[in-house]
């Protein structure tokens, strides 16, 4: 995407804070339901706990900016199956939004026009979405500028309305509603809520999927204006709720609950307003879905883990064959459920709270295994813990609420990890094949010798896609664990080790004694060693990668210290690996 023009910081807002806001149209009322008059201090809480989490993404999205979020900090921190198994989350969680999102907007413009048929409605706009994102991420984020601007005037006029009603009625309502009992004790009401509430953070994680389509600087500033925005307005929106709607209407108004409050404190004006504005931003959901799982699965692809097919890219940019299997497994899932939201709901809670606690984690690896690798932001040690805690929290919560949801959304979670597992180790699954088809081969020789033939070919190919590991030349030990990553993580028999000299840097004779050792022990791949003189950065990558065919995300090095004259978002996706 080198050669497109970058986001700038409101453009980049915008498609992601168009999932994250779009929350207030149903989280002040499900907190509500939990907290009752307190739902605005549970909202509060999870405000804090998305603060934590500003610095987390922002130290580990800042010391590896390059698309996949989650999957990115692992891949660069653990193996490729710990990588996989976040970034699987992550495309079940941006699966789930988009479906959830596209049929909730239909459902609010069926309240508006009763002739839109909703099922074949969500189809219509999922496509939609499809061909816009094909057309280019900068032409689809004036789309996402326009809802996101809308929304927000809309939200403000709303929250403004109902503090005026609110004061107009004396507060009347506000007193009788805190004058009501509580089921159980506050805290028990507060972590009913406060679990109920973090699906008004979803959507937080999608700024970290396209970083590289965000111009240097910008990614810490969409999550600073998302932090903003969901602070203010969650928690205010649940205040004017209870200041104008007597809690028990709550539950009765939950699905619409917003346009509701704008029909009490303006009419039905006010409340057709909200209902196109939820239409617009739900949409702009979807929007977002296409664009983080963009990022994420050509990332993916990119690494082997998905096919490199996947890859090839129109005149605009964009990948249309990522956006077509992604539009094929949203309208799958569509009529797998027939529509039905509750178990998507199941899959795209359970999905995005993991996804976030996996970051959590990742950035406590990228403190231990990465502490030379310099970075914009540092987030407390203490503040990780918490915020991860806080996460382990809500999805305790969640279950003890919805055990059905752990149900579903194991039930598209199994399957998907395992066709990931299955691709990761397409090496092992053909040479398994092959040993089951060589078996038959005595009773069915020519059509079995045919597929032997087809599979020796196909785990050829994977196998002679070489790689390459930068070193310094002077640590035998770092370089044992280097080609055991490789063995252990890539689909190869050829590894390429370059060290780069001049004259104030020369490799020893014993070192190359002990190579020529490691050479000896790992007879299974054929390792080359190059000597060569330059200096390294991405210059020297981009001409290396043109002449020796390697893609530079096959191209790995050892964690840089802070005297390193790049930053690693600089070095064309080449991977830290140690």
């Amino acid at each position: 995407m080198s050669s497109h023009k970058k986001l700038k910081e409101f453009a980049a807002t915008a498609i992601c804070g168009n999932d994250i806001t779009s929350s207030c149209l149903y989280v002040s009322a499900l907190a509500i339901m939990y907290a009752g008059q307190y739902a605005w201090i549970s909202l509060l809480i999870v405000a804090g706990v998305l603060f934590l989490f500003r610095k987390i993404y922002g130290e580990a999205v800042g010391a590896l900016p390059l698309n996949g979020g989650a999957y990115n900090i692992l891949l660069n921190t653990t193996s490729k199956s710990n990588a996989s198994i976040a970034a699987c989350l992550t495309i079940l969680s941006y699966m789930a939004t988009a479906v959830l999102s596209a049929s909730e907007a239909m459902h609010y413009l069926h309240s508006l026009v009763s002739s839109v048929p909703v099922f074949w409605a969500t189809i219509g706009l999922l496509t939609f979405f499809l061909v816009l994102i094909m057309s280019g991420i900068k032409e689809s984020s004036n789309v996402a500028i326009f809802i996101f601007v809308f929304h927000l005037a809309s939200m403000i006029f709303l929250i403004g309305s109902g503090i005026w009603f609110a004061y107009s009625n004396n507060f009347d309502i506000m007193s009788i509603n805190f004058s009501q009992p509580i089921e159980g004790s506050i805290p028990v009401a507060l972590f009913l809520g406060f679990s109920t509430a973090m699906l008004g953070i979803s959507g937080f994680e999608s700024s970290a999927n396209f970083v590289e389509e965000q111009e240097p600087g910008v990614f810490r500033k969409t999550l600073r204006n998302m932090w903003i925005a969901v602070s203010v307005i969650n928690p205010l929106m649940a205040l004017v709720i209870i200041g104008v709607v007597p809690l028990i209407e709550v539950g009765a108004h939950k699905e619409t609950l917003l346009s509701h409050l704008g029909n009490l404190t303006g009419g039905s004006n006010l409340a057709t307003l909200i209902s196109i504005d939820a239409v617009l931003v739900l949409s702009g959901a979807v929007l977002t879905s296409y664009v983080g799982v963009s990022g994420l699965m050509k990332r993916m692809s990119l690494d082997r883990i998905l096919p490199q097919a996947l890859l090839k890219e129109n005149k605009s940019g964009s990948s249309p064959r990522i956006l077509i299997v992604f539009f094929l497994l949203c309208v799958s899932v569509l009529f797998i459920t027939n529509g039905e939201l509750g178990p998507l709901a199941g899959v795209y809670t359970m999905s995005f709270l993991a996804v976030m606690a996996y970051f959590g984690f990742g950035n406590f690896l990228l403190k231990i295994k990465r502490t030379k690798l310099p970075r914009p932001e540092y987030a407390q040690p203490y503040a990780v813990a918490i915020a991860i805690l806080a996460i382990i929290i809500a999805i305790y919560g969640n279950i003890l609420m919805h055990p059905e949801y752990l149900v579903v959304f194991l039930q598209y979670f199994v399957p998907s990890i395992v066709l990931i597992l299955l691709l990761l180790n397409r090496k092992f699954v053909l040479q398994y094949l092959l040993v089951v088809i060589k078996s038959f081969i005595d009773s069915f020789r020519k059509h079995a010798r045919i597929g032997e033939v087809l599979l020796t070919k196909k785990i050829n190919r994977l196998t002679q896609q070489e790689f390459v590991y930068f070193s310094k030349g002077d640590n035998i030990s770092q370089l044992n664990k280097a080609i055991l990553y490789v063995q252990e993580n890539e689909i190869t028999k050829k590894l390429k080790i370059v060290t780069i000299v001049n004259e104030d840097k020369q490799v020893t004779d014993e070192f190359m004694s002990d190579f020529n050792a490691l050479d000896r022990a790992y007879p299974e791949i054929k390792l080359e060693y190059i000597q060569m003189e330059g200096e390294f950065g991405p210059k020297l990558i981009e001409t290396l990668s043109e002449k020796w065919k390697i893609p530079s995300n096959f191209m790995f090095i050892s964690s840089p210290g802070n005297r390193f004259s790049y930053r690693v978002s600089e070095l064309n996706g080449v991977r830290l690996i140690m």
